[in-house]
């Protein structure tokens, strides 16, 4: 099961529990893993992130809230500090790490190597791009993805047309746009964005 519950909070469900960037959760404490894109407040809420967590989760995070994680309780063991274009094999699933900044904008800047993340589990692969404009650096790195999350909002990100021309060059078997309708982006990025994806993506709609 893959859900979006809001913005670009992502759950993948399939016998263990896989949260991305966690925001308005309810209490369960059921995370497997949580795996952070980036520090902003609405894809690193340690609220929700408590709300989720127990004492066996890992957790994924860039470099920069290493020792907030440590704060909130994670042990050593259970959180990896990532940077981009890396590599990690976790024995259920494995994971790469990919360039996540903005290319004409302030907000999410390339030296603070932020990640969007290619997962692998369960013989699918799914890639969540993290806050992110168009970057021809990732594409050769999109090989063979089955479930895309890509942001459409536009502002702090790519906006609809962006995002559409991005997921035609890679060709995701299944694409979920994400990041719009709560700070930025609307229904009308929304249709946007379908109406300009190749019709042999198949588009679904989960927000």
């Amino acid at each position: 099961m893959i859900k979006v519950n809001i913005q670009s909070s992502i759950l993948i469900d399939d016998n263990i529990k896989i949260y991305f960037d966690p925001i308005k959760m309810d209490k369960t404490n059921d995370a497997d893993y949580i795996f952070i894109t980036h520090s902003h407040y609405d894809h690193f809420s340690k609220d929700d992130i408590l709300n989720i967590k127990n004492d066996n989760t890992v957790i994924i995070c860039p470099y920069d809230i290493y020792d907030e994680c440590l704060n909130m309780g994670f042990k050593k063991e259970n959180i990896y500090r990532v940077r981009p274009l890396e590599d990690y094999d976790l024995g259920i699933l494995k994971f790469k790490t990919i360039y996540a900044y903005n290319i004409n904008k302030p907000y999410h800047l390339k030296e603070n190597n932020w990640v969007g993340y290619i997962l692998y589990f369960n013989f699918k692969s799914y890639y969540v791009a993290g806050d992110t404009d168009l970057i021809k650096d990732n594409i050769a790195m999109l090989n063979d993805i089955d479930f895309a999350f890509v942001p459409i909002g536009g502002t702090y990100t790519m906006n609809a047309l962006e995002a559409s021309k991005f997921v035609n060059l890679f060709k995701p078997k299944e694409v979920i746009p994400i990041h719009y309708g709560m700070v930025v982006g609307n229904e009308a990025d929304l249709n946007n964005f379908v109406s300009h994806v190749d019709s042999d993506i198949k588009v679904n709609i989960l927000l």
